[in-house]
């Protein structure tokens, strides 16, 4: 009784580990984005518009700062116009010199990079009364 069991059991597993070979074609694709490509003023414009957005509030203004730091590209001074006033709008001294840290990182060896953009912003960031990271001498620590 025993080994009728197991003549069963051993041929049954064989039966399930045998399957009928089956052909199939490796076919190779790529997965990428299939969407519009967005041009450079298409992307400066979005960001602007979002920042400038008069209902922006603080979780969405450091959301917006994290995804657009994620990007592998310095930020045009026109968005960062943008931030720093959504900054000031909120009351948010900490974001506004934070994101001037992140643009001076993204610069990384560039070094005419950060001080164009600062010369840029100048003007905006003496109106609104922002120090710059250098100015109050948290760059050196």
């Amino acid at each position: 009784m025993f080994r009728a069991a197991v003549r069963l059991s051993v041929s049954g597993v064989r039966s399930l580990t045998r399957t009928q070979p089956r052909c199939q074609a490796l076919v190779a694709s790529r997965c990428y984005s299939h969407g519009d490509n967005e041009t450079d003023e298409e992307f400066d414009a979005r960001w602007v518009t979002y920042f400038n957005n008069p209902d922006i509030d603080a979780w969405e203004l450091r959301k917006g700062l994290n995804t657009l730091i994620g990007y592998d590209l310095v930020p045009e001074p026109k968005i960062l116009e943008a931030v720093l006033r959504a900054c000031r709008r909120l009351n948010d001294l900490a974001s506004a010199i934070r994101i001037l840290e992140a643009v001076k990182d993204k610069a990384g060896p560039h070094k005419d990079i950060y001080p164009y953009v600062i010369q840029e912003l100048r003007p905006t960031l003496d109106e609104l009364g922002i120090s710059t990271p250098e100015e109050l001498g948290i760059d050196k620590v």
